[in-house]
């Protein structure tokens, strides 16, 4: 009677059922999020959840997966509104000629004889005109309206399938799985400090705290309405039921599924073949959702990762995991990790005196040159400057960047104190670059 589908591209259930629903189901269909969609003849959610997961597979048996691409879908759609543009542009025509039709009895100037026989007919005829344009205009306009709606639901889909909006998706994935990472990595560390709490006064302590699971358990204390010891169990029930929850593994796993197919369809990811690091082994776990990881090298090619909380599942079993560089580097490609490229460095920051007293620097803003003169302070001088107003600039030859901060030995109001290329007179000197020199030649 009914058939359910799920799509990965956009994330929606449909239901397709082949004869009306009974009022009660329909309602319960339409309790759970569904929405009827008359011109597909289906009901469709806005996003999977476990209950409308479990509606779906309690009516239909089963989850097939959707028969039609977002590109096709999309394609259909625009079918439809371009069908109905074509409909409104025939109504226009119809209008059109039936107002020139009846304007015919007016087309050599003849007024309306006011008080002749004809006058009720004529009046009639204009009225009929009239009404004839006005609907001719209103299904003209909507010729557009329609044209623009089928353009529309086409760049959106070629928008959902760009592979830099994939990446982003891919992204907020991520993000979501690391939310409900924490809040099973929240529960795990507050079920292992209530095993450690004991008495009446180091539970009082820790009472009413969110990350404890202990919600208006403070109160119901402090009013004598249940003892510390009852509080306590009560927490650690919340605690357990966040852990033992079907619904929450339900959607870790679903997550991880969409990261899938989006890898999938975004392309093969390349297996990583650098340095393998602690710090690196850290931000691959910590993305997952891993809980405060610590990276540690055990030997030449063993690495090691310890969490207070267990790691995520997809990761490894317990709170530490233990592989050989390949076999990191084997987890990382499975999930899709790839290691932020290194950014490149910038150039140095050199502290010499110019021959002229002046320094061509690159102004971030209008991308042009600025000159400003060198002026000498020591290091404390520099340090009484405000840290918002000190900073470094690069140079036009791209070599090398200065210091610089509001010129100090200016002599009037500080808010017109132009900038100034710093020289730290008690620091160690460099000698001035080629680049430098030879540009200072050339001027």
């Amino acid at each position: 009677m009914i058939t359910a589908t799920y799509s990965p591209e956009d994330n929606k259930i449909r239901l397709y059922p082949s004869v009306r629903l009974d009022d009660e189901t329909f309602q319960r269909v339409k309790d759970a999020g569904f929405r009827w969609a008359p011109k597909q003849e289906l009901f469709v959610a806005p996003k999977w959840s476990c209950k409308r997961e479990d509606l779906a597979l309690e009516l239909a048996g089963e989850i097939e997966p959707e028969g039609t691409t977002l590109a096709e879908r999309a394609q259909m759609k625009a079918e439809r509104l371009d069908a109905l543009a074509d409909k409104r542009a025939a109504q226009a025509s119809a209008f059109s000629r039936a107002a020139r039709d009846i304007s015919q009895r007016f087309e050599f100037g003849q007024p309306i004889l006011i008080g002749h026989h004809s006058e009720r007919k004529a009046r009639k005829d204009k009225e009929r005109m009239d009404n004839a344009l006005s609907k001719a205009a209103k299904a003209h306009n909507a010729i557009g309206y329609w044209q623009y709606r089928a353009e529309g639901v086409e760049r959106h889909a070629n928008y959902k399938n760009d592979p830099k909006v994939r990446a982003r998706r891919i992204k907020t994935l991520l993000a979501e799985l690391r939310d409900l990472q924490r809040n099973l990595n929240t529960a795990h560390k507050a079920l292992e400090l209530w095993e450690k709490i004991t008495t009446p006064e180091q539970i009082k302590l820790f009472l009413g705290r969110s990350d404890m699971h202990s919600f208006n358990l403070w109160s119901s204390v402090d009013r004598g309405e249940i003892t510390p010891e009852d509080a306590r169990e009560k927490a650690m029930a919340g605690a357990r039921s966040i852990i033992e929850s079907d619904n929450l593994a339900r959607w870790i796993s679903h997550t991880l599924n969409r990261l899938s197919y989006e890898r999938e369809m975004l392309g093969e990811v390349p297996r990583f073949e650098g340095e393998i690091t602690p710090t690196l082994l850290q931000m691959f776990v910590r993305e997952h959702g891993a809980d405060k990881p610590k990276g540690a090298k055990v030997d030449s090619d063993l690495f090691t990762v310890e969490c207070k909380a267990p790691l995520p599942a997809h990761i490894a079993q317990g709170t530490s995991v233990e592989l050989s560089g390949d076999e990191w580097r084997d987890l990382m490609q499975s999930c899709g990790y790839v290691p932020p490229a290194k950014k490149p460095a910038k150039p140095p920051i050199l502290n010499f005196k110019a021959a002229s007293g002046k320094i061509s620097l690159v102004n971030p803003y209008r991308r042009e040159e600025m000159i400003l003169p060198q002026v000498e302070l020591t290091k404390a001088e520099y340090a009484k400057i405000h840290s918002e107003q000190r900073g470094t600039r690069l140079s036009i030859c791209g070599n090398f960047r200065v210091r610089i901060a509001p010129n100090p030995k200016h002599e009037g109001p500080r808010y017109s104190a132009g900038w100034a290329a710093i020289l730290i007179t008690d620091q160690k000197q460099h000698e001035a670059p080629a680049s430098f020199a030879d540009m200072e030649a050339a001027q």
